[in-house]
């Protein structure tokens, strides 16, 4: 939390010119392409890295599909999560999050620049709306972030809690690759008491296509996902030891 009210003061000076810049790319795609839109973002997520003195170290970049569209499905730790995968995903993509928390100021401005996907979580039939246009989205060839866990504790040290199995079917629906992705360390920028440099990792692992994933359950969907992610943090666990 200390190192969140830290990026905010140190960039306050910008806010008058960045947030109303990023406001009218956000409410006229017509006139702003994707790469256009997402490229304000990226840079958006510099700015915030340099004053945070955060550092966000990517691996695996080569697993990432190189035609067409893809879920990306990370374990969650906090607020930065989405803006680390995005600050090492080069080409535009999109992500799914809780509408609730959408319409904070800079938030907002995020969600509306990469056109994200406003989840109801109590509203089951919303839900199903949602899954449908990411879905027909990613089946076009758009990318998508979206977190099975469905949220995250406070200071959750790299720990993977369960996924959500109904969070699989936007994959079964598009048929299109998962990408897990193993993040560490990114709980510490904005959802801990750390101060001081950080580095997290962004470790984009081997793509599960639908070929392999197909006949099978979202239970099992999930669990194949979790056990993926949870090997890999396990592994740079015991190389740190």
């Amino acid at each position: 939390m200390l190192k969140l009210f830290y990026v905010i003061l140190m960039n306050l000076h910008r806010a008058p010119y960045f947030i109303p810049n990023m406001r009218m790319r956000a409410n006229h795609p017509e006139k702003y392409s994707v790469e256009q839109r997402y490229a304000v973002v990226h840079h958006a997520i510099y700015l915030m890295n340099k004053t945070g003195k955060i550092n966000t170290v990517a691996t695996g970049l080569e697993n990432l599909p190189k035609e067409g569209g893809y879920m990306m499905y990370p374990n969650h730790q906090g607020k930065y999560d989405v803006l680390g995968i995005m600050y090492t995903h080069k080409e535009p993509c999109s992500f799914v999050m809780d509408k609730r928390k959408s319409h904070t100021i800079l938030v907002r401005e995020f969600c509306d620049l990469v056109q994200a996907k406003r989840l109801e979580k109590d509203n089951p039939r919303q839900g199903i709306t949602i899954i449908n246009e990411v879905a027909k989205d990613v089946a076009a060839g758009k990318k998508y972030i979206l977190f099975p866990e469905g949220g995250y504790k406070f200071n959750n040290k790299n720990k993977v809690c369960d996924f959500k199995a109904g969070s699989f079917k936007i994959a079964l629906k598009s048929k299109a690759p998962i990408v897990p992705i193993a993040l560490i360390d990114s709980y510490k920028v904005f959802n801990s008491f750390h101060v001081g440099p950080i580095t997290t990792y962004v470790h984009y692992l081997k793509p599960i296509t639908y070929e392999e994933y197909k006949d099978m359950k979202t239970t099992e969907i999930a669990t194949l996902v979790k056990q993926r992610i949870q090997e890999k943090i396990d592994e740079i666990s015991a190389e740190e030891n």
